[in-house]
């Protein structure tokens, strides 16, 4: 089959590969005139999605780009005595087989991982698809198709102009990202300020030419702005972060430097059908669980191993039926962790952030040995991505399903 995937971030580049080892034709067709490099943030691939790295062959790519995170040091919003933690215990609670690296840098991998097998457009984008499988482009003339699957994230193109408006559930939180000067950071070392309703804090990396601040933060309403509205998201995170410590207005200050910049709210969509005819949406086109607190990276490459392998016979009626039931349970557990993470991520009091930052205190004195063992006693907790299987579809496989 002829299929075009739209959008050339972490889902899109995945799902072609799979496609075309499969012995289908694929086209990817991105907006950006090139392979994005806009300063994202670090993500996390837990289990599952190392394995699906390590079947295409680039697992030791990924491990030697890995952001090399070990300590957290945060200081509560009136106090003068930072308190700090071994975050290598935390992954090694959350996974027994992680990875945190730079969005950007996977999802580069992904891409020389098949793009000698993919025919891939850049500087183009979507405008119409038929019931037929006929594809307008802003650019480039019409062509068709047998399938055509969006990839293109939160606010897919794709979705728009074939789903409509689909339901969707605000978490009451914001994240930003911003690049910052190299000697800002140091490599190996998270250091943050937290108040209640935010926190901000900076992160480098060996292999990085920058540092990056992140910031997270509350709101009781939906803000208004537009998701391409750059200046008005500067605004909107100066205002959230007001009097939080010199170190974060100096984080700050770098929003007027033209460097790269990320701003987004935190967002689930809630549909459980994710095609429609020759069309289907994989990863956060189809189930962002939201942003840095589901998981959503390590979900939108099982979404895209599964929806590739479950079209591997080539009948795209039961493959979609097939990849919808095998997601499903995935996206249910993802999206439940996910508002959880965000009350605990981001407390409303002082006393919620005392407790957070003890908490992690407490966790990551404890002994390693000690560490993974309680926390797998809770599958539908931190150990919610581990506790999937990833099944071999060279073998006739299903899916991807929980852990009995």
């Amino acid at each position: 089959m002829r299929v075009l995937v739209s959008g050339a971030s972490i889902a899109g580049p995945v799902l072609a590969y799979w496609l075309t080892r499969y012995g289908h034709e694929v086209t990817v067709v991105e907006r950006s005139p090139v392979l994005r490099k806009t300063g994202g943030h670090a993500v996390d691939l837990f289990q599952p999605a190392m394995e699906i790295s390590e079947r295409m062959g680039v697992l030791d790519r990924v491990e030697a780009m890995k952001t090399g995170t070990q300590r957290l040091t945060f200081l509560r919003e009136g106090t003068r005595r930072p308190i700090s933690g071994d975050a290598t215990k935390l992954f090694a609670a959350a996974s027994d087989r992680h990875v945190e690296v730079m969005r950007d840098d996977l999802s580069e991998i992904y891409y020389d991982a098949g793009r000698a097998d993919v025919e891939y457009v850049f500087g183009d984008s979507i405008t119409s698809v038929g019931t037929d499988g006929d594809v307008t482009f802003e650019v480039g003339a019409p062509r068709r198709f047998d399938l055509v699957v969006g990839a293109d994230g939160l606010h897919s193109n794709v979705r728009r102009l074939v789903f409509g408006e689909v339901a969707k559930t605000f978490t009451g939180a914001y994240l930003a990202v911003l690049s910052v000067p190299r000697e800002l950071g140091v490599p190996g070392a998270m250091t943050g300020h937290i108040g209640p309703g935010r926190s901000a804090a900076l992160y480098g990396a060996r292999h990085l030419d920058d540092a990056r601040a992140v910031f997270l933060f509350r709101s009781e309403r939906e803000l208004d702005y537009h998701h391409r509205d750059v200046p008005r998201q500067k605004q909107l995170l100066r205002e959230a972060f007001a009097g939080l410590h010199p170190r974060v207005d100096s984080w700050l200050e770098h929003l007027d430097g033209g460097r790269a910049f990320y701003f987004d709210s935190i967002t689930q969509l809630r549909e459980d059908t994710w095609s429609r005819g020759r069309v289907a949406l994989v990863g956060d086109a189809a189930y962002c669980p939201g942003p840095a607190i589901g998981g959503s990276t390590s979900l939108a490459v099982l979404g895209a191993y599964v929806l590739a392998g479950e079209l591997a016979g080539g009948d795209h009626v039961a493959g979609f039926a097939c990849y919808e039931r095998e997601m499903r349970p995935v996206v249910h557990a993802s999206r439940a962790l996910a508002l959880g993470v965000a009350k605990t991520l981001i407390p409303r009091t002082r006393l919620g952030v005392t407790g957070l930052v003890r908490g992690m205190q407490v966790a990551t004195s404890l002994p390693t040995w000690m560490v993974r063992p309680l926390a797998k006693l809770n599958s539908k907790g931190v150990r919610l991505h581990d506790s999937m299987v990833v099944r071999d579809y060279g073998r006739q496989g299903a899916g991807v399903v929980p852990a009995p």
